[in-house]
């Protein structure tokens, strides 16, 4: 009878690929089947776009003898989701000749409801990425999608509500215009903690620690006895982070909206992520039988933050050795491997014993071998991909009746983004791609940029003699000296740099 052919897309992993919908009528009994790997909720899309097209006011496919197919092109690609119902409903009607439009440089996207309303998909900024890539001139989505969408300046999108709004729309007989999306203004969401530093009496020596390690993208851990604030500053670490730059809101906003995380239309602040210590590995790292982002990758961009951390499970916690060290994750499985990006501060916090009272004026009631075994938990490696070390100790109690005078993050915060800005610049000087902050450097842009003098190399060296430093935690040492330098607004590291970087280095007796 006729065929028709359409364009869609989705993506898998978190790249965007673009599918062809081709629709094939042929004189018969009455059958209905889609071609091309389609997963359980492509298959049903039958019976969704069925109704979708019936309440559209348009006679049902399932009313006609006649035989439909529908291939999802490339054929190899597993189809997944929901997005290809509008797509489908539209190859149907052009294929039956119910209505007519010209289909080259336009892409579909949409779940459809049986009523024909459009709901709100998953993944839409990769795939108007893709769109854009590939030269469309025009890009449906569901009305909840498009602000999302808007970010992408130089293709149209429309934004629908229902099927038959986007058929009158292209429908030239009827003239009812859908408005394209006026591109999309960035206001940045305020930050999901209201914690504020000065509502955390004491604890200076932590509070520097979090300033070095956010202007420097330095990954921390904070030891100390139950009750002394780590939880809070890790929360409120977030608010002294520098925002997101468009390129990281695109980028950020693409892997939540593809895991199905996104909360709101965009990411503006950087994520925060808290996973329960008793989250399972693929949670952490990502996986399943077709890969999918796990927490890791979440957090990119942002931080990670480890609560009770020798308490989440072994493997868990020694699968964080790659993303700490190459600020990706790669997954392999038996149906196909990826590589997500995860490039995240580490913010962990932990007890010095499993009761929390070693090294107080509480008893331990731990024997020796249960805190030989709790240190144990958190290995060599790992601990050594830890920049800075810091001690929570117990506070005075008369700082805790201290009434806070309220806006030191800001303050931090405005400190930590001039320190980001002499980084920036100095790698966009030096020509150094992918690297935007002091930890994010390799051992040759150590070597290359960061110049120690005689004195101050010296004193780095006995001192990594005696502590046993390895290659990495020499390196380290640099790059923590060289953000304290920064934070300082000091053109070279100087000694007293140095000194503060190795206090950071984990004690026996954490």
């Amino acid at each position: 009878m006729s065929f028709s052919k359409v364009y869609s897309a989705q993506t898998s992993l978190l790249k965007a690929h673009l599918i062809d919908i081709e629709v094939d009528l042929i004189k018969g009994l009455h059958s209905f089947s889609v071609v091309g790997l389609p997963d359980k909720a492509v298959e049903e899309s039958r019976d969704r776009v069925s109704a979708a097209i019936k309440n559209s006011g348009f006679p049902s496919p399932k009313k006609k003898n006649q035989k439909v197919v529908i291939a999802l092109a490339p054929a190899q690609l597993k189809k997944e989701g929901p997005i290809f119902d509008l797509g489908i409903a539209l190859a149907y009607l052009l294929a039956v000749k119910l209505i007519n439009f010209d289909t080259e440089k336009k892409m579909f996207l949409g779940e459809l409801s049986l009523n024909g309303d459009l709901r709100k998909i998953s993944g839409v900024l990769p795939l108007v990425l893709k769109a854009k890539e590939l030269g469309f001139d025009e890009i449906y989505v569901p009305k909840n999608n498009a602000v999302e969408a808007g970010l992408i300046d130089g293709i149209k999108i429309f934004g629908a509500n229902s099927l038959k709004e986007v058929i009158d729309h292209l429908n030239k007989e009827i003239k009812t215009e859908i408005q394209p999306q006026t591109k999309t203004e960035i206001f940045y969401a305020e930050p999901e903690s209201i914690l504020d530093f000065s509502d955390i009496k004491g604890q200076e020596t932590a509070k520097r620690g979090l300033e070095i390690a956010a202007a420097g993208g330095h990954n921390i851990t904070m030891y100390g006895p139950p009750g002394t604030g780590k939880s809070m500053l890790a929360k409120a670490f977030c608010n002294i982070l520098p925002r997101l730059d468009f390129d990281e809101i695109l980028e950020v906003t693409s892997i939540h909206s593809v895991a199905g995380a996104l909360s709101e239309d965009l990411v503006t602040n950087p994520p925060f992520r808290s996973p329960h210590h008793t989250s399972s590995y693929v949670s952490m790292v990502g996986g399943g039988t077709i890969p999918k982002p796990g927490e890791v990758t979440l957090a990119h961009r942002g931080v990670l933050f480890l609560d009770e951390f020798p308490e989440f499970d072994r493997r868990v916690v020694e699968s964080l050795r790659q993303p700490l060290e190459d600020r990706t994750i790669n997954i392999s499985r038996a149906r196909g491997s990826a590589i997500f990006p995860a490039n995240f501060i580490l913010v962990a916090a932990m007890n010095p014993c499993r009761c929390g009272n070693f090294g107080t004026e509480k008893e331990c009631v731990c024997s020796p071998i249960q805190l030989e075994n709790y240190r144990k938990r958190i290995s060599g490696p790992i601990i050594d991909r830890v920049d800075m070390w810091v001690e929570v100790s117990k506070i005075d109690y008369e700082k805790l009746a201290m009434r806070g005078s309220g806006g030191e993050s800001e303050k931090i915060r405005r400190r930590v983004e001039e320190a980001r800005k002499i980084q920036k610049e100095r790698f966009g000087r030096e020509k150094i791609k992918g690297v935007k902050t002091n930890s994010n450097m390799s051992s040759r842009d150590v070597t290359n940029l960061l110049d120690l003098s005689g004195e101050t190399r010296r004193i780095l060296n006995n001192s990594a003699e005696r502590l046993g430093m390895s290659a990495r935690s020499y390196h380290r040492i640099i790059k923590l000296a060289r953000t304290i330098a920064d934070l300082e607004n000091s053109e070279k590291i100087k000694t007293p740099h140095v000194f503060e970087a190795l206090q950071y280095r984990p004690k026996t007796n954490y």
